[in-house]
């Protein structure tokens, strides 16, 4: 599996969108790949817009999944100046001012666009080791090459179960960490409520935490895609300390705000076939 990894992402894109197109026709098509949960969720997001156009939202957002996959796959072997001439920052000083000020930055993401990119993108542009939680893939073989892809510009790839000492280990010295913030959290755990795309949705609460215990200033990562295989990304403001202690969970609905409003602006750049929505809200949360 490991080989095949290899090879293929040491294939030149323009290939990779032939088997683009398969896979999106396999999954669509053939397999129907999840194409019931898809279409609910669309519906309900987007209650206001006509049948055809939602029906055009989840066949664009399946074309959109198969081309993000083979241009992880691509990017994992990309060189530095290949990933910074397809992913363009607008406004990297947002990044760089902090580091200069020796503050650790928490930089905040949605399924969104291409975030595998965004992740090496950002290594490569700003010079600086930015670190990223990620779920340990079941494989070995899998597993140590995506550490080996995801890391060789200089950032850690830190597995969920041991971000909070890593956290507290290097709390002493400033980091850049890089969250995809709109996992669903378990069912027993801590977590924030509110409206997202019609829905009640559960978000994660660590950034809020993290932000106030490193005193970390908290970016919103605005990815959109300009050309297939082009994007551009520009970096907002969340939140910067000083904190107040008791403001709860601000941090995570500006994100559920910013985010909601990048996928109704493009719908199909989000990742649908993930299953976001796993179990309704408790009545007494």
């Amino acid at each position: 599996m490991r080989l095949l990894l290899t090879l293929l992402s040491r294939t030149p894109l323009p290939i990779l969108y032939v088997w683009s197109w398969l896979i999106y026709a396999g999954a669509f098509y053939v397999a129907r790949w999840r194409r019931r949960q898809v279409e609910r969720d669309i519906d309900i997001a987007f209650a206001d817009r006509t049948p055809d156009e939602r029906a055009a939202i989840v066949k664009a957002s399946y074309r959109h999944a198969a081309d993000m996959l083979v241009e992880m796959l691509w990017g994992f072997a990309a060189s530095a100046d290949a990933l910074k001439a397809r992913v363009a920052f607008e406004n990297p000083e947002m990044v760089q001012r902090h580091v200069d000020a020796a503050r650790s930055v928490v930089l905040l993401a949605p399924h969104y666009g291409n975030w595998e990119w965004l992740f090496l993108a950002g290594g490569a542009r700003f010079g600086i080791p930015i670190d990223t939680v990620y779920q340990p893939h079941r494989l070995p073989s899998i597993e140590k090459f995506l550490l080996e892809a995801r890391t060789r510009f200089g950032g850690a790839a830190i597995p969920r179960a041991d971000f909070i000492f890593e956290m507290m280990r290097r709390a002493d010295t400033p980091h850049a960490y890089s969250l995809i913030a709109d996992q669903t959290p378990r069912p027993d755990e801590r977590k924030h409520w509110t409206k997202f795309l019609g829905r009640d949705t559960a978000f994660y609460v660590g950034a809020d935490h993290i932000a106030r215990f490193l005193d970390a200033a908290v970016l919103y990562v605005a990815m959109r895609r300009v050309a297939r295989g082009r994007y551009s990304v520009r970096l907002e403001v969340l939140a910067e300390p000083p904190y107040d202690s008791n403001r709860g969970e601000e941090i995570m609905e500006r994100f559920a705000r910013r985010a909601e409003q990048a996928v109704r602006e493009s719908p199909a750049e989000f990742l649908w076939i993930q299953k976001r929505w796993k179990y309704p809200r408790p009545a007494d949360e």
